[in-house]
């Protein structure tokens, strides 16, 4: 099987070309995880693979509760998407527990 001009991310059935005994054989990324890639897929589809990249982490946010137990997150944006089976993109959201200490807080009754 020939894989040129046919290199595809994830999975995706519609990414094949003929080959063994009629079999067909894919050019998907997801290819590597079932063994059914065609023989070249190597070597023509990972060199053109781009992995993400991401930017650099936001500050975080405020705390979601003026007073007691709340979150903050934070978030970063995608520079490059992950192209032809490159690497896929980390997680773009962080999230973390806070104690809201508003001044407020402890005049509430």
């Amino acid at each position: 099987g020939n894989c040129r001009q046919r290199c595809c991310p994830g999975r995706n059935n519609a990414c094949w070309a003929p080959g063994a005994r009629r079999a067909p054989c894919y050019c998907d990324s997801y290819c590597q995880r079932t063994g059914d890639c065609c023989q070249d897929y190597l070597a023509v589809c990972r060199r053109a693979a781009v992995g993400c990249a991401v930017g650099p982490w936001g500050p975080w946010s405020g705390c979601s509760s003026r007073c007691g137990v709340g979150s903050r997150a934070r978030s970063r944006q995608v520079t490059v998407p992950p192209r032809h089976g490159g690497d896929p993109c980390p997680d773009l959201k962080q999230r973390r527990g806070c104690l809201g200490q508003h001044p407020t807080c402890g005049t509430a009754q």
